[in-house]
Formats: C-alpha cells, sequence, structure tokens
C-alpha cells in the first residue's frame, strides 16, 4: 500500500450524517449478501456488450452488420458476446434456412428493459466527462509516478 493509501477514505456512520451524505442508492443488505447484482455487472462490465446492447437498440442486426457497427471487436468476440448475451436471455439469435445460412439478433423484451439504463450511462458519462477528466489531471499531477 502507498503512503498516499493509508488514511481512511470512507466517511464512517457519524461522519456521514454530521456532512448530510444520504444512504446509499444500492444496497444488498446487511450483512452483504448475493442480489445478483455481480452477474449483470460481469455481463455489462466487459468490454463490448454495452456496445453490442446499444446496437441491437436500434433494431434486429445481422452478425456482419453488428461487427461493422462496433468498431474494433473481433468476428471471435462478437460471438463470445453475443452468445453470452443469449444465454442471459438479452438478446435473440434466429437463423433463417438459406445457404448460407442467415443469422438475425435483436434484444428481447429482457434486454429492451435494460436500454433505457445504459442511456441514462451514456447521459451520466457525457454530462460528467470534463470533470472527470479534470479530476484525472489533478490526480496525475498530485501523483507523478
Amino acid at each position: 500500500m502507498s503512503l498516499g493509501h493509508t488514511g481512511v477514505t470512507a466517511p464512517v456512520a457519524a461522519d456521514a450524517a454530521r456532512r448530510d451524505i444520504p444512504d446509499p442508492v444500492v444496497s444488498c443488505g446487511s450483512p452483504p449478501e448475493d442480489c445478483g447484482i455481480r452477474d449483470v455487472q460481469d455481463r455489462l462490465g466487459d468490454k463490448w456488450s454495452v456496445m453490442v446492447l446499444s446496437e441491437l437498440a436500434a433494431g434486429i442486426r445481422r452478425f456482419r452488420q453488428l461487427q461493422r457497427a462496433v468498431p474494433g471487436i473481433s468476428q471471435r468476440m462478437l460471438t463470445v458476446t453475443v452468445r453470452r448475451l443469449e444465454r442471459d436471455g438479452l438478446i435473440s439469435r434466429t437463423v433463417h434456412p438459406t445457404i448460407p445460412p442467415q443469422v438475425e439478433y435483436e434484444l428481447t423484451e429482457m434486454g429492451h428493459s435494460l436500454t433505457h439504463l445504459i442511456r441514462a450511462l451514456a447521459d451520466w458519462s457525457l454530462d460528467h466527462r470534463e470533470a472527470i477528466a479534470e479530476a484525472r489531471r489533478t490526480w496525475d499531477e498530485a501523483n507523478p509516478t
């Protein structure tokens, strides 16, 4: 642990009450229990899932359309990502019996229910982009190593 990390960074309950810090918005209870957030975080916290879900929010897409719409994703990573999202019930996959087979992906009802949260996160990111960049610059100047 570095010298800069030896102090307590989270306020204790009495200190938080004194400063009018609200209770946490998200809590799994006390003692901490498995409320399922880890599974969702694992899926949505990967590099590609939110981008794929965002693209599918616009409508049905074929595999190549998805690959072109998500810059930098490889064929293998897109395959892995859509399989995981399908397994989690967020997207559905339809294979049309043509030669070659045509595969289409679309959001399920549960997948659509996530889109307003993704939009809120995107809006928050845009609203706080400059403040985050400034905080990073300040931190980097104070912690040059």
